[in-house]
This record gives C-alpha cells, sequence and structure tokens, in this order.
C-alpha cells in the first residue's frame, strides 16, 4: 500500500517557546532541528515508508527535506498544525497515497523498525484510522489515515480522544496503537528531561538529538 509520511514544521526560529524557561533561543532553536532531522531520518529509513512530505515555511527545513529525498511543500500562512497536514494529505492524493502517516518533528526517538510493524500491519478494513498518543495518552503523536482523506485531523489540547470520535463519527475503524519510541514528544521543561533520561538509558537512534544534547548540557544546563 503507497505510503505518504506528512512532517509538519513550524519556523526554527522561536521554536519550543514551552521550553523558554529552561534553555534560550538559540539552543530551543537547534534542538527543534535536531529532533526534526532525526525524524526525518527516521522516516527515510522505513520501508513501509514511500515517500516523505515536509509542509514548512522554514527555507532550512525546507533544505533539508531535500537533502533526505523528501518533498517540501511550502507553507506560507504558517495557520497551524492541522491546516499544514490538510496542505500535505491533498498532495499525497495527488501522489497517488493510499494512506497517510501524520507525524510531529518533536518525537527524535522514532524507531523505524517499530513503525515498520505498525504501517505494515494486515487489516480487515480499507478505510481506518490508527491513533499513536503521547505518554500521557491524551495527545496525538501520530497519526494514520486510511484513505488519506479519511478524516480532517483535529490536533490540540486532548486530540487522542477527539480523533478516536472523529473517526468513530466518520464510520471508520478506529485502533489505538501505543508506540514505545512514539511516546515522547517534547514540548516541556519535564519532556526535556524525560528525553535526556530515554537517551541515556537507550543504544542508538536519535544521533543528531543525543549530540545537541551533549553540547547543550556542556554550554546551557537546564533549569528547573
Amino acid at each position: 500500500m503507497q505510503t505518504v509520511a506528512i512532517l509538519p514544521i513550524k519556523r526554527f526560529q522561536g521554536a519550543k517557546r514551552r521550553l523558554s524557561a529552561a534553555l534560550p533561543d538559540g539552543p530551543r532553536r537547534a534542538l527543534a532541528e535536531a529532533m526534526y532531522v532525526d525524524v526525518l531520518t527516521a522516516l527515510r529509513r522505513s520501508s513501509a515508508v514511500d515517500q516523505v512530505l515536509v509542509v514548512t515555511a522554514d527555507p532550512g527545513a525546507q533544505r533539508i527535506a531535500e537533502g533526505y529525498d523528501a518533498i517540501a511543500l511550502d507553507d506560507p500562512a504558517e495557520s497551524g498544525m492541522n491546516q499544514a497536514l490538510v496542505r500535505g494529505i491533498a498532495h499525497a492524493l495527488e501522489l497517488g497515497a493510499e494512506q497517510v502517516l501524520c507525524v510531529p518533528g518533536d518525537v527524535p526517538m522514532l524507531d523505524p523498525v517499530e513503525l515498520d510493524a505498525l504501517v505494515g500491519r494486515p487489516r480487515a478494513v480499507d478505510r481506518f484510522v490508527v491513533v499513536i498518543p503521547d505518554r500521557h495518552g491524551t495527545g496525538t503523536n501520530a497519526l494514520l489515515l486510511c484513505p488519506p482523506d479519511a478524516m480532517r485531523p483535529g490536533y490540540g489540547r486532548d486530540s487522542a480522544q477527539r480523533h478516536q470520535r472523529l473517526a468513530e463519527e466518520a464510520g471508520l475503524a478506529v485502533d489505538v496503537a501505543e508506540l514505545d519510541s512514539l511516546a515522547l514528544d517534547v514540548d516541556t521543561p519535564d519532556d526535556f528531561r524525560a528525553l535526556q533520561q530515554l537517551v541515556a538509558e537507550r543504544r542508538g537512534g536519535a544521533a543528531h538529538t543525543r549530540g545537541m544534547l551533549n553540547q547543550l548540557m556542556r554550554t546551557n544546563p537546564i533549569r528547573d
């Protein structure tokens, strides 16, 4: 099944503002870029993902995408994640996608092997939604839609339950799948500390984020 991953990325400048109490602007920008590169790398290494679309207004993110053989779609309006995904879905349909995987740019521990198992899993129905929640069970850290326009994404606070409800209202089969490597997204100082611990505990993966964390800890220790 033709699968296209859609990766919406905000401008690196001013990214991750909720980390501002812990990290100054420069390091936050560097961390956001490193996490994005690791997510992009994992998607390109996944054998179940045929193409990656990066939707962004950031010229640097566009250049990085093209360097990883991904398609960069400009997002001049920057009207939010849901609108960026709608734009990406429309383009994915033009490419012949049969399903799309919506993934944010701040899940650097994403494991392509784990992703392959999720995307390639045989399913008894041909219209479905898979919701991958965050570690708190409230947010959505990935969304698999088959067909791509099966429903409109509804990211935001408590989006995991919202996506389940929207899928049910659209008459779609719904699966909630907890993926270890997609559980942690990084928005707050608490998330940042959890990322540090996870990187320390696990070998391999997230090479760019690991390197950036090592550098940040030498020059900008996180503030409580």
